[in-house]
């Protein structure tokens, strides 16, 4: 069975369980405020598998299903079936960390302030595809054709603006800084991706 698929199930079994039990909601989601007063350090993580609606959940793993099989399939080709599964797990398991930093220190000495859900770590899933296929075409909200690139781009670009904008209880930041974590954290392991993105975008630019 696949990481991927296996994350799932267990995005599925914990947010599910949440959503039914609020104590438990509570108890995972990420709260800046007590993370740093009370050293709930747990929370990076926990709250990357709790979803706020069973929308929510769907379509996070809904998009996680359709690029983390194919990120996963070219971490085991280039770190081979041991180190490539570790290497995505800890690709995902980072992100969700990593998009939680900003808001961590955003919001620390606000009480009112949580968030919950694997957008940091779908973000760094889905920008490291577009590492590797640059030019493969999207569907932006599932309808209108894209380029892979140009929508990361636009991605980004809504994300940094949402952040300081809107008001809206989606944690844009997690959005843009998992993202950033995920081409980082791929070219770190292995330098020589960055020729291979450049080359492959090269190829498709409509010089």
């Amino acid at each position: 069975m696949s990481i991927t698929l296996v994350l799932i199930i267990i995005n599925i079994i914990i947010s599910w369980s949440a959503l039914n039990n609020q104590e438990l909601f509570l108890k995972l989601q990420h709260s800046p405020y007590l993370e740093y007063n009370n050293r709930e350090f747990y929370r990076f993580i926990s709250s990357g598998f709790v979803h706020g609606s069973i929308a929510h959940l769907a379509i996070n793993m809904f998009v996680f299903y359709q690029f983390g099989n194919y990120v996963e399939g070219a971490f085991v080709q280039i770190f081979g079936e041991g180190m490539g599964r570790i290497n995505f797990l800890l690709l995902y398991l980072l992100a969700i960390i990593f998009g939680d930093l900003s808001t961590y220190f955003k919001h620390k000495d606000s009480p009112y302030f949580a968030s919950v859900g694997a957008s940091g770590a779908v973000s760094a899933i889905l920008f490291v595809f577009v590492l590797f296929e640059p030019w493969q075409t999207l569907l932006i909200f599932f309808i209108i054709p894209c380029p892979a690139i140009a929508a990361a781009i636009l991605y980004l670009i809504y994300s940094s603006w949402a952040s300081k904008n809107q008001n809206d209880q989606i944690d844009h930041d997690a959005h843009f800084y998992g993202a950033v974590f995920g081409v980082a954290f791929t070219l770190l392991l292995r330098p020589s991706l960055f020729s291979l993105f450049t080359s492959r975008l090269a190829e498709g630019f409509p010089f």
